[in-house]
Parts: C-alpha cells; structure tokens; sequence
C-alpha cells in the first residue's frame, strides 16, 4: 500500500503500549493513531481511528482480543484492518480464537523491532502471513491436540470449489509458503498468487489465508508435521 500505515495498538499495559508507539513512530512509513487498554476501548478507538493495522493484546480485563477482534472484523466489512496478534506460546487456545476470529497473523511478544515493523509492513500489504513457519507449527500443535482434521478422503463442499491450482496454493500456505515462494514453485507471477488466494478465501467464505490454513488442517489437505517437512 502507499501512503502512511495507520496503526492502532492495543495493551492493557500502558508501557507495553508506550514502546509499541515509540518503534512504530520512528518510521516514515508508520504512524499510530490511536491507542487502547482493552477490548471494548479498543472497538471504539478503531471506529474512530480507521487504522489499516491493529495491534492486538490478546489476555486483557473485560472483553479480550479475541472478541475485540471478531467485533472489529464484523463492523468494518471490506474495509476491516488487518488485526496482528501479540501473544506468547502459552496463550495458545487464545491464539487459536483470536485466527478463527480473523486475525491476520500472529507475533511472539519477545520478537525484535525490526520483526514487528515487518510483520506490520506484512499485514497492511495484505501478502502473507506473519512468521508462516510459526504460524504452521501452532496451527499443527491445534491439530495433533484436538483431533480437529476431518478423515482422509472426506472433502467438504466449501473445499470441493476450488480450482487445482487453487487447492495447490492452499496447501502451500498451510506449509507455510510465502507469495514469493508458491510463484517460484508454480512457475507464475506473484500476482497471479495474489489473484488465486483472493479466490479460494472468497470460496472458502473466510477473511483470511490463516483461516484459510486453519481450514486446511481441520480438512486433512495437511497433516501435522507437512509444514516441519516441507521447509
């Protein structure tokens, strides 16, 4: 995208917010334009604020990121922005609603400076998931601890719509995959990746890739440790 990254941020610690605001400012292609200590606040701040990117706490007092996220997403139709998720790997089933919900990607909170303003540059882009290989190894840990993946063989219809091709991407992005990749894998262009994934989440009736992935494995087109194998 061109033009300022509008960004929200939403702790329910005010110095985690103040060093999120301090990183993010100190680019010429980022601002925050708002701020938030919880879910409900952080509803109210994105309505007004109109960011492209929101920073998302997830374990917060009253309504968490889970639900503020679900809520922004609802509210804000095709003009939505992408919510990045903070989090650690102890939040897990937390991680794991907050993505169902449409969350974009997710960050470990310990992740350097300049893997945060990539991962936003990432999600305001609208290019890819955030850390894929990451987000494939909790994805697979959801999968082997619930038993969530449908028999083999078993194809629902939402999946039953997609094209070759478009079933090749989604198994890509559920291994992790980045545009760059799946077009040097494919032989095509990185916009034809682009124009592809965009198809196959309007199929599959869901906002993002990584709902599209949570998908995948709930369907059995990955299995846990495909990601692991294929890097």
């Amino acid at each position: 995208m061109t033009g300022l990254v509008r960004i929200v941020v939403v702790d329910d610690q005010a110095v985690i917010r103040g060093g999120l605001r301090l990183i993010v400012d100190n680019e010429p292609d980022l601002t925050v334009v708002g701020e938030a200590g919880d879910g409900d606040e952080a509803v109210r701040v994105v309505a007004a604020a109109s960011p492209h990117v929101v920073l998302m706490d997830i374990r917060m007092p009253g309504c968490d990121g889970i639900e503020a996220t679900r809520r922004i997403l609802d509210s804000g139709g095709d003009g939505a922005p992408s919510v990045l998720v903070l989090t650690t790997f102890q939040d897990d089933d937390y991680v794991f609603g907050a993505l169902r919900a449409g969350a974009s990607g997710f960050l470990l909170k310990d992740a350097t400076p300049d893997v945060l303003l990539a991962a936003i540059r990432t999600v305001a882009a609208g290019d890819a998931l955030v850390d894929p290989a990451v987000t494939g190894r909790l994805l697979e840990r959801w999968s082997e601890l619930e038993g969530r993946s449908s028999p083999p063989g078993e194809v629902p219809a939402p999946i039953a719509q997609l094209t070759g091709r478009e079933r090749e991407i989604l198994v890509g992005l559920a291994r992790g995959r980045s545009n760059r990749e799946l077009a040097a894998e494919l032989f095509v262009s990185e916009a034809t990746v682009k124009s592809h994934v965009s198809s196959l989440l309007l199929k599959l009736g869901v906002r993002s890739r990584v709902q599209a992935v949570i998908l995948a494995y709930e369907h059995a087109l990955v299995r846990p440790g495909d990601a692991r194998a294929a890097r």
